[in-house]
């Protein structure tokens, strides 16, 4: 079945972050740590299918303040796939060098906060343009892809980089750069992306080590409860709380 093809693929995927990336997964976590616990911000980017990550840890049940999601519309999950923010202008826009600069600009920055980005490749402008933007300003930067499926791959930007060479923390989410991982009979295309599954159980090892960071240095934590469970109690109370500190640190204050 090719269903347990995929599954296997994406078990192995899993099993090869947990065997080569637990060191550097800790790194990053103390670089966000850091950021958190001085009342800053892990900004978060991504283009196409690489923001369901930034998506996925916050806001959400289990994730907690910290963590501020900067997501461009036209460069998101394009569920219109043709016409409006279709899939044609999708691939034409994250190539666009000077984008990601124009985007940057609607944002405050700190040289205490960090950037994580998360893409696949490592070679497209719009990424490049931020986490150069980003290291400009004196932020750390994060990254996260397939870093050694993609090198050699020549990158799209002008300063001559791709974005695992301009990171100052590599996780590296051990996907196929090719992302889609099953054959299909007849058919010289691949079904079955392993792409997204890898960022997001990255994403969960280096969200829990961040929180485990934060909570040994006596920090408190912001945390979104679940409010669907049976017999939660106060937890309308603890999110109020959480909302009200994310937009305390929005404001600056």
């Amino acid at each position: 079945m090719l269903a347990k093809i995929w599954l296997e693929n994406a078990r192995n995927v899993m099993g090869n972050i947990e065997a080569s990336q637990m060191e550097n997964i800790q790194k990053a976590a103390e670089v966000m740590a850091d950021s958190i616990a001085c009342g800053r911000w892990v900004h978060t980017f991504g283009c196409g299918h690489a923001t369901l990550p930034i998506e996925e840890m916050y806001p959400r049940i289990g994730g907690f303040v910290g963590f501020h999601p900067i997501v461009e519309l036209p460069l998101t999950f394009f569920t219109n796939i043709t016409g409006q923010m279709g899939v044609h202008q999708f691939i034409f826009l994250e190539r666009v060098e000077g984008y990601g600069k124009e985007i940057m600009k609607g944002y405050d920055f700190d040289a205490r906060d960090t950037m994580w980005i998360f893409s696949h490749t490592g070679i497209n402008s719009v990424n490049i343009d931020v986490a150069l933007e980003a290291k400009n300003k004196g932020m750390k930067l994060v990254v996260f892809g397939s870093a050694a499926e993609a090198e050699g791959k020549k990158t799209r930007h002008s300063s001559g980089k791709n974005i695992f060479e301009i990171a100052d923390v590599v996780v590296d989410t051990c996907a196929p750069v090719e992302d889609a991982s099953v054959p299909l009979k007849n058919h010289p295309d691949k079904i079955g992306p392993v792409s997204t599954m890898a960022f997001i159980t990255a994403v969960w090892m280096t969200v829990t080590t961040v929180a485990e960071i934060l909570a040994d240095r006596g920090v408190k934590l912001f945390i979104h409860p679940s409010h669907n469970a049976p017999g939660a109690v106060d937890t309308k109370v603890r999110l109020d709380e959480a909302l009200a500190e994310y937009k305390r640190r929005v404001a600056g204050v």
